[in-house]
């Protein structure tokens, strides 16, 4: 009976997060810190009604200065929910532009200052890409980016792709990478205790003086660093991929 109630009280949360979060960005529109408050709107209670247990690292993301990458692995749906606990000041993400049509949650993605990029379009791809150059170098603010390109699904961390790495490079800023555990493989919304997650912040890992030809040796780099942790994570919350 949990799993009902609780997926209507999240649908229920997330248009009111919705409309709380487009409030406070059509009063201050584009404001560089509206992607965090917005997050907090949507995770701190989402959480709570998943009875998902939180145990977060993140400092090295919160409290990193900026600009920088953030480099997130990418896990469900409810991944809106979950890292929206990390999400730091001054912070924008990478998303597709079809998320504009969805309501609320569109108008105040586009508010809050977020770069919408169509997928298959070179053009407008290069003109996202120059965009975030000069935010990264000039607004002092973070791109956060889950570089997989799509949801894991509890299968584990999938290549990334080099579009948060020259983006990074472009504009001489770390890479953060963040990860979480597979939190999906043991999440049963209908239980009490819904599932488990654990999050953390690895060290910056710089590109100042790093060139495009250094970014496939970034790029892996980054993958081993992050691959490695999130198998720590799982076996600290009990997440790990069942035995074939």
């Amino acid at each position: 009976m949990l799993l009902p109630l609780r997926m209507l009280l999240l649908c229920v949360h997330f248009v009111l997060a919705s409309i709380l979060g487009l409030l406070v960005s059509v009063c201050r529109p584009f404001n560089p810190d509206n992607s965090r408050i917005a997050a907090r709107f949507y995770a701190v209670p989402a959480t709570f009604i998943m009875g998902m247990k939180m145990r977060l690292d993140i400092d090295g993301v919160l409290k990193h200065k900026r600009p920088a990458v953030i480099v997130a692995n990418h896990l469900s749906n409810y991944d809106l929910f979950v890292f929206g606990h990390a999400v730091p000041p001054r912070t924008v993400t990478l998303g597709k532009t079809s998320l504009k049509w969805i309501p609320f949650f569109g108008q105040l993605y586009w508010l809050a200052g977020n770069v919408l990029i169509e997928r298959g379009n070179a053009v407008q791809a290069k003109k996202a890409m120059m965009t975030t150059t000069d935010t990264l170098q000039h607004k002092d603010m973070t791109i956060w980016v889950f570089a997989e390109g799509t949801r894991g699904h509890g299968k584990g961390l999938a290549p990334l792709k080099k579009g948060a790495f020259q983006m990074a490079i472009n504009a001489g800023v770390p890479i953060i990478p963040l990860c979480g555990n597979n939190y999906v493989r043991g999440m049963n919304l209908n239980r009490l205790r819904g599932g488990t997650v654990v999050m953390r912040a690895l060290e910056p890992i710089p590109t100042a003086g790093l060139t495009l030809d250094d970014m496939p040796e970034l790029m892996a780099t980054c993958q081993a660093r992050m691959k490695a942790c999130i198998d720590e994570l799982d076996r600290e919350a009990g997440t790990t991929a069942p035995q074939a």
